[in-house]
C-alpha cells in the first residue's frame, strides 16, 4: 500500500525557510520508502525556496488557514498523514485533522503551541531532558508521543552525501575561509552587519556571505545569492557564522567550526544549548564589540576553531530522519 503524506508548512522572506528544509528532509526519506508526498502551504518571495520543491518534484498545493477547511482538503487529497511545521497555524489544526481520521506529526521547538498531534518531534539539542510544555490547552489533553533530541534531527540528502567527501581547506596566509549565512532568506536582514563585524576584527580572512539582497562591503568578501552549493561551502569553510536555526544541525553533522548568533526568540533555546555545551562559539544577538572580539579570537586561533568542530562532529549521526519516518509510518 502506498501511503500519502502531506506537509503543512510555509516559507518566504518573512518566515524564512527552516521549516521547509526540515520537512524536505523527511519528505526525501519517505519518498525513498515509496510514499507519495505533497506540500500544503505558501512558498513565495524566495525563488530559492520555491526551487527546492520544484527540483524534487514535490507538488505544492495552497492550503486554507481554517482547520476544518484544511481537514476537508486533506480528505479530498486522500492523505493518510499530515506533518505540521509552523508557529502560526491555528491551534485547532491538529485536532481537526485527527477528528477527521488523519494521523498528525507536529514538528515543534519546545512548546507545541496548543497543537494536538499523534506524535511530536522536537529535534533541539537536549529536548529529551526538558519537560514537554503545553500552552493553550490543559496539560492532561490528548497529547501524543514525543521524539526528542539530536537522535531525530532531519537532514537533507545533499548534506548526508557531503559528509566524508569534502575536506576543509587549510587556512592560507591570506586568512581562514569564512562562510556567513542566515537561512535561505536572511529574514532579519543581518548579513551585511556581520560582514562588517568580520572587517572590524582587523585580521586577515576570506569570506563568502550568502544574502538574497546584494550589498557591497570592503575587503575580501564575496556576496552570493542563496545557493544549492551551501552544503559544499559549509564543508570547505574554516569557520561558519550563522544563526541558531535548522542549519546548525547540518554544520554539526559535518563537523564544521561554527560561531552562532540568534535572530528570533525561538532560536534562543538552541543557541543556549549549543554554546553552553561548548559545541559552538557564542556571538550574542548583535555584531557588537563583544562579538567582534569573539570573531577575532577565532580568526587568529586555528586550534580554538577546530576544537568547536571536533566537539560537534558525531553528535548528529544523520539517521534521525529514518527514525522519524519509522515512527510516522507506524501510525498508519
Amino acid at each position: 500500500m502506498t501511503h500519502r503524506v502531506g506537509f503543512r508548512c510555509d516559507a518566504g522572506v518573512a518566515s524564512g525557510v527552516g521549516h521547509l528544509m526540515r520537512c524536505v528532509a523527511l519528505a526525501e526519506e519517505l519518498c525513498g520508502r515509496g510514499a507519495e508526498v505533497l506540500f500544503l502551504g505558501d512558498v513565495a518571495g524566495s525563488a530559492w525556496a520555491e526551487s527546492q520543491l520544484r527540483q524534487r518534484a514535490f507538488p505544492l498545493c495552497p492550503a486554507p488557514s481554517e482547520p476544518r477547511a484544511l481537514a476537508e482538503l486533506v480528505r479530498v487529497l486522500g492523505l493518510d498523514a499530515v506533518v505540521l511545521d509552523s508557529y502560526v497555524l491555528a491551534p485547532g489544526t491538529g485536532a481537526a485533522l485527527r477528528a477527521a481520521g488523519t494521523a498528525v506529526l507536529a514538528i515543534v521547538d519546545g512548546d507545541p503551541l496548543g497543537q494536538e498531534a499523534d506524535l511530536y518531534l522536537d529535534q533541539n539539542l537536549g529536548a529529551e531532558l526538558r519537560p514537554f510544555r503545553h500552552s493553550g490547552q490543559a496539560a492532561d489533553g490528548p497529547w501524543g508521543g514525543r521524539l526528542a533530541g539530536a537522535r531525530y534531527v532531519l537532514l537533507r540528502d545533499s548534506v548526508l552525501l557531503m559528509r566524508g567527501t569534502a575536506r576543509r581547506r587549510p587556512a592560507r596566509p591570506e586568512g581562514p575561509l569564512v562562510l556567513c549565512f542566515f537561512g535561505g532568506t536572511d529574514s532579519a536582514g543581518v548579513a551585511p552587519a556581520w560582514a562588517g563585524a568580520l572587517r572590524a576584527t582587523g585580521l586577515p580572512f576570506r569570506a563568502t556571505v550568502v544574502s538574497p539582497v546584494s550589498f557591497e562591503v570592503d575587503g575580501p568578501v564575496t556576496v552570493i545569492p542563496p545557493t544549492d552549493r551551501l552544503p559544499g561551502l559549509m564543508a570547505e569553510a574554516n569557520l561558519v557564522i550563522t544563526a541558531a536555526g535548522s542549519a546548525v544541525w547540518e554544520l554539526l553533522h559535518l563537523g564544521v567550526p561554527t560561531a552562532l548568533s540568534w535572530v528570533a526568540d525561538n532560536q534562543l533555546i538552541g543557541y543556549e544549548a549549543l554554546v553552553g555545551g561548548g559545541l559552538a562559539a557564542g556571538l550574542g544577538p548583535a555584531p557588537d564589540a563583544a562579538a567582534v572580539g569573539v570573531l577575532a579570537r577565532l580568526l587568529a586561533d586555528p586550534a580554538a576553531r577546530e576544537e568547536y568542530g571536533r566537539r560537534g562532529a558525531g553528535l548528529i549521526d544523520g539517521r534521525g530522519r529514518e527514525r522519524v519516518a519509522d515512527a510516522l509510518l507506524a501510525l498508519l
